[in-house]
């Protein structure tokens, strides 16, 4: 039996009648813009008729590049982050890139190993979910010159391109709502004060309130972004608070953590008190009473966070300016808001 021939790029150049570097930027789904359109679907039908597959190892080598791209997430668990990785996975796919995706547990020894091990693999670039507002690591990784976005969250002082919330509208919305069921006595229960995205909510429920005429506000602070630490600042609200009837969270798990809370000590949802949410994450409709919330465009903002990745590193040697581009919210109301107590 006869070995079938391996065919090269230099071979679908020869047959699309380009030189070889035009066919391989016609091949190349990221720099296929750079060449005419009748040039590379010329030089497609070719590598299509040839059998032709590109090797990513000979193009790494060729261009200094892996096309990998590191994705770093804090929790793996947490349903926020799927739809954000499946809209960078798609859209990088785009640009023939790859992701490495990886979860650091919030645990700052594992996220340096991980960082190491994606330098050292050398990736193209990174998009990060795990920011702190305090976070040496990613300051030094940005000052290698590594292309970096971030998403959902920020480092005070680092200068680099992300995507973010909206956050003061999500504030707006969930307060505003609870305001319209005649609630008067709100209390944001928020996240940690170490990540940007806590403070920013925080601040959004402190602007949104004082807007408002008639009512009384408190914040307690959970310690993680988690069901059991909002279940934790749930408690100290109800112990220490115990007139609140409306509860803004700064994100679905804390939310859901209070909804226990509050249930265990035999209050009804949403009779004796409502709670709203962020983030609208998964089976949200299926919890009881199902939870309000304040959606993210969670795969919409994946999928920015990807091209704003893409074109730093389709920028041939130049840089583009650091750009942060803000997603919309939208109030989704269930089961677990309603009118004010009698």
């Amino acid at each position: 039996m006869m070995e079938q021939s391996i065919v090269t790029l230099r071979d679908v150049a020869r047959a699309a009648e380009v030189h070889p570097g035009t066919a391989s930027r016609a091949l190349n789904p990221g720099t296929r813009s750079q060449v005419k359109v009748e040039t590379a679907e010329r030089v497609l039908a070719a590598a299509a008729e040839l059998g032709y597959r590109v090797n990513p190892i000979a193009r790494s080598l060729r261009t200094s590049r892996s096309l990998t791209v590191g994705v770093l997430i804090p929790d793996l668990t947490n349903p926020f982050y799927p739809p954000i990785v499946r809209g960078v996975e798609d859209e990088l796919s785009g640009g023939a890139y790859v992701a490495l995706v990886a979860n650091t547990d919030n645990d700052g020894v594992k996220e340096r190993r991980v960082l190491e091990t994606l330098r050292e693999r050398q990736v193209d670039g990174l998009i990060v979910m795990t920011a702190k507002r305090k976070h040496p690591l990613l300051v030094e990784v940005a000052e290698t010159g590594m292309p970096m976005v971030l998403v959902s969250r920020d480092v005070d002082g680092l200068n680099v391109s992300g995507v973010m919330l909206d956050d003061e509208e999500a504030m707006n919305l969930a307060v505003g709502a609870l305001r319209d069921l005649g609630h008067e006595h709100l209390a944001h229960v928020s996240g940690p004060r170490s990540v940007s995205t806590a403070v920013r909510r925080r601040q959004g429920f402190v602007k949104a309130t004082k807007r408002l005429t008639g009512v009384t506000t408190t914040i307690v602070e959970s310690a993680q972004f988690s069901i059991e630490a909002g279940r934790v600042a749930g408690r100290q609200l109800l112990a220490e608070h115990p007139k609140v009837t409306g509860i803004v969270a700064a994100n679905d798990m804390i939310a859901l953590g209070c909804l226990s809370a509050y249930q265990a000590e035999g209050r009804v949802c949403p009779t004796d008190f409502s709670v709203i949410g962020v983030n609208d994450s998964q089976f949200l409709d299926h919890t009881a009473p199902p939870l309000s919330t304040v959606s993210i465009p969670k795969y919409e903002m994946g999928r920015s966070a990807a091209q704003l990745l893409l074109s730093q590193l389709q920028a041939n040697g130049g840089r583009p300016a650091a750009e942060v581009r803000q997603m919309t919210p939208e109030l989704k109301l269930r089961g677990s808001t309603g009118s004010v107590p009698e």
